[in-house]
């Protein structure tokens, strides 16, 4: 139903305004069970993404850390990676 929450804290650069809405809706559309609400439910569903958005902006806000950030580009190769020995590599043909 969906894609996987990314992390958004101590990255460089920080998490956008879209990211942090994009992990909102997802969240919402998680706990809802909707992907998309009903008309009559079209308004609680909005409302509940901009609380969840201003909410995690806050928190990312408020977090401290000693780590450096983490760059993006570099934590995605690394999840490729890790997908690729997971589940092999696509377009492999396998007897």
């Amino acid at each position: 139903m969906c894609r996987n929450i990314r992390v958004l804290h101590n990255f460089e650069p920080p998490a956008t305004d879209d990211e942090i809405e994009a992990a909102a809706v997802q969240y919402v559309r998680k706990v809802s069970g909707a992907t998309r609400p009903s008309a009559a439910n079209e308004e609680a569903f909005d409302e509940a993404v901009r609380a969840v958005t201003a909410a995690t902006r806050t928190l990312l806000d408020s977090l401290v850390t000693k780590a450096p950030p983490r760059d993006r580009e570099v934590e995605a190769a690394k999840a490729k990676a890790r997908a690729a020995e997971r589940y092999g590599l696509r377009g492999s043909a396998s007897a």
